[in-house]
């Protein structure tokens, strides 16, 4: 099972951007969390770093033809993007929503995220362990 994690604006300054919230694991740390726990499961994983809108819409339309799922952080774009969300719904792969925070904990704003509804499932609130969740959860999901 190949799986591609896309990490979105701000997920570079991991580990320096308000450890309160986000922790103190910088993106590299996560990576290498990602990388391991994958190996454990049996798949291969890629991680890739977008600020941008377009790389993260792109991101998501090339792993659709190579990858079996995707694991997603969109940061705040999950609060506003529509265009994120018709794109994972454009795809048939399996999409899940990850967020170190938990949102529903956070500014109003920050509450309703427009992305995850068109994802498989989503994971927050559990820093960085969110995205390990994730990929357990992607390897006892069956691919469409």
């Amino acid at each position: 099972m190949r799986v591609l994690v896309i990490h979105g604006p701000n997920l570079n300054l991991l580990g320096e951007r308000d450890p309160a919230i986000y922790g103190t694991a910088t993106l590299d740390e996560i990576n290498a969390m990602i990388e391991k726990t994958a190996s454990e499961l049996g798949m291969r994983v890629d991680c890739v770093q977008h600020s941008d809108e377009g790389s993260i819409i792109d991101a998501l339309h090339g792993a659709r033809t190579v990858c079996d799922a995707i694991i997603i952080n969109p940061g705040a774009f999950a609060h506003y993007s529509y265009a994120i969300a018709d794109a994972i719904a454009s795809i048939s792969i399996p999409v899940v929503e990850v967020h170190l925070s938990n949102l529903a904990s956070r500014e109003e704003f920050r509450r309703r995220s427009v992305t995850a509804g068109s994802c498989r499932g989503s994971v927050c609130g559990f820093g960085a362990h969110s995205y390990l969740l994730a990929l357990r959860a992607v390897a006892q999901t069956p691919v469409k």
